[in-house]
C-alpha cells in the first residue's frame, strides 16, 4: 500500500481496542489526518509519546482503506510537556486544538498547520499570557478561513471608520446606524487590542490593560464560536485574562 511522509500537530486521541489509538493530526501537506497508530498504549511503544496531544512530529504512513496507519513517527515539537504543568497554557493549547480540529478539509491548510504550530511554541515558552496567545490564535484562524472580522469599515454597510459597536453575528465593528438596538459601544483601547490581536503585534498586546485584554478575549471568544456554529467547550476552562500574570 502506499506510503507517505507529513509534520503533523497531533489533535486528539481515542483509545481503539486494548493498545491502539485513533490519532486525529493537523498535517503541513495533507490536511487532517485521522490514523491508527497500533500498539502505543503499550509500555514497551516506541513512539506512544510523541503521538500525544500538542507535539509536533514527522509521521510516515500508509494509507489505509477508511483510516491510514502510523508507521513511524519522529518528534519535530515536544511541547506538551511544558504546556501540561501550566494550567493557563493547557486550557489555552486545548481550545486552540479543538478549534483546529473544526476546520474542514479544504480549510486545512499549510497556514492554519504554520499558526498552530506557532501558537503552541510560543505557549510552551511562555512567551505571552496564554488567553492572549489564544485571542491572537483564534482571530487569526478565522481570517485564513474567510471570517476575518471588520476592523475599520461597517462590516454591514461599508461605511467608513471609527465604529464604537462590535457585533460579532454581522461580521465585527459596524456603525450607529447598523447595530443593533442595545449593542454596547467597545472602548477605543480595545478595537486597538484586537487589530493588534489580528496582527501579532506583541508590544502592544502586552501593554494592554487588563480591562481591554478581559473586553477583547469575551469578543473574540464569543466570535470564533459563532462563526464555528458551536460552541468551543475548551473555552469554559480558559482562565480569566484580567487575572492571569505573564509567566
Amino acid at each position: 500500500m502506499p506510503t507517505y511522509r507529513d509534520e503533523a500537530v497531533i489533535l486528539r486521541t481515542h483509545k481503539l481496542g486494548e493498545a491502539d489509538r485513533i490519532v486525529t493530526m493537523l498535517s503541513r501537506r495533507n490536511g487532517k489526518i485521522r490514523a491508527v497508530a497500533k500498539g502505543v498504549r503499550r509500555t514497551s511503544s516506541k513512539f506512544g509519546s510523541r503521538l500525544e496531544p500538542f507535539m509536533v512530529a514527522d509521521v510516515q504512513l500508509y494509507q489505509g482503506r477508511s483510516l491510514d496507519i502510523v508507521q513511524q513517527a519522529e518528534t519535530l515539537g515536544s511541547y506538551g510537556s511544558e504546556i501540561a504543568v501550566h494550567y493557563e497554557r493547557f486550557t489555552a493549547a486545548s481550545a486552540m486544538v479543538e478549534t483546529a480540529d473544526r476546520l474542514n478539509d479544504a480549510e486545512a491548510t499549510p497556514e492554519q498547520y504554520l499558526l498552530l504550530v506557532g501558537g503552541l511554541r510560543a505557549l510552551s515558552r511562555g512567551d505571552h499570557a496564554a488567553r492572549s496567545i489564544l485571542d491572537s490564535y483564534l482571530l487569526r484562524v478565522m481570517a485564513l478561513s474567510g471570517w476575518a472580522p471588520s476592523l475599520g469599515d461597517c462590516a454591514r454597510c461599508g461605511a467608513p471608520g471609527p465604529h464604537t459597536h462590535f457585533v460579532g453575528q454581522l461580521g465585527g465593528l459596524v456603525c450607529t446606524s447598523c447595530a443593533p438596538a442595545g449593542s454596547p459601544k467597545i472602548a477605543d483601547g480595545t478595537i486597538r487590542l484586537l487589530r493588534s490581536l489580528i496582527r501579532g503585534e506583541w508590544g502592544a498586546i502586552d501593554a494592554a490593560s487588563p480591562s481591554d485584554t478581559a473586553a477583547a478575549s469575551g469578543l473574540v471568544s464569543a466570535y470564533a464560536q459563532y462563526h464555528l456554529e458551536r460552541g468551543i467547550r475548551s473555552l469554559a476552562h480558559v482562565s480569566d485574562p484580567s487575572r492571569e500574570a505573564i509567566r
